[in-house]
């Protein structure tokens, strides 16, 4: 026989059994790293988001609230503290009216 012709793989031939063990080991050992792996990303993923409706009463907010401007109103139809550049119109009564709920 000459170098570089491999002989015909027999496919019915029974396969070696010590092999088929480590490589089932082996492929146990990965997925169960990857799958830690998995579980600590959807953890940190699920931490970042806040569910609507969830129970915050315990939480503290961090926001700096501006007291409203000379040159702001309230809309009377949205309740918004809108730039006076916003204003369509007021009502009858002297309620001011935003631009967006005018429209």
């Amino acid at each position: 026989m000459t170098k570089g012709i491999s002989m015909a793989q027999d496919y019915d031939s029974p396969r070696n059994k010590d092999e088929d063990e480590e490589s089932l080991q082996a492929l146990g050992k990965s997925s169960q790293n990857t799958s830690n792996d998995m579980d600590d990303d959807e953890n940190a993923i699920a931490e970042d988001y806040e569910l609507p409706g969830a129970d915050l009463s315990n939480e503290d907010a961090s926001v700096t609230v501006i007291p409203m401007q000379g040159d702001e109103f309230i809309c009377s139809e949205c309740f918004l503290v809108k730039h006076r550049s916003q204003l369509a119109y007021t009502t009858d009564d002297g309620q001011p009216v935003c631009q967006e709920c005018a429209a």
